[in-house]
């Protein structure tokens, strides 16, 4: 089984760049064989090329989302690639996680099984950093990725370095 662990979001918008935190706590740790962790930042078009030609079994991809929840809280939501918004709502500079997997598809491509573990931002005004409560919510998505591939996989990983 092939799972690909995606960080995505721009750090330069505050939360936004909370999927490329969540990735380099995870980068931290010895990560089981057929996981690969990456951060792909704001690179949409090089996570649907390798999701198109990669052929992972699991994708997990982690940004920001807004659900309407207080910020810092933290969900796993599964993504129906079918459900995709087409060619012409693709923008470079704002790739989300469905406009990415349309993306796979205009490719001719299906993405195996999506998970989107997200958490609502406080501000994504243009600023590094998270805000306090986005930030404490780093751990605990790290946490519930891991779960994640290790329920996937049946396999012990450690939990990342805090």
């Amino acid at each position: 089984m092939k799972i690909l662990v995606a960080g995505i979001g721009n750090v330069f918008l505050g939360d936004d760049g909370f999927g490329v935190e969540v990735a380099r706590r995870l980068c931290r740790t010895a990560v089981p064989d057929g996981v690969r962790v990456a951060d792909y930042g704001i690179r949409g078009m090089h996570l649907a090329h390798d999701l198109a030609n990669s052929g992972y079994d699991l994708t997990i991809m982690i940004d920001s989302v807004d659900t309407g929840d207080p910020a810092g809280t933290v969900c796993v939501i599964e993504l129906d690639p079918a459900g995709a918004p087409s060619a012409e709502l693709l923008d470079a500079h704002g790739m989300q996680p469905d406009v990415v997997l349309g993306l796979v598809r205009l490719l001719g491509a299906t993405p195996g099984r999506v998970l989107l573990v997200g958490c609502c931002p406080a501000s994504l005004d243009h600023r590094i950093g998270l805000s306090p409560a986005v930030s404490v919510a780093v751990d605990t998505a790290a946490d519930e990725v891991v779960a994640l591939v290790r329920e996937e996989l049946s396999c012990a990983w450690a939990s990342p370095a805090k």
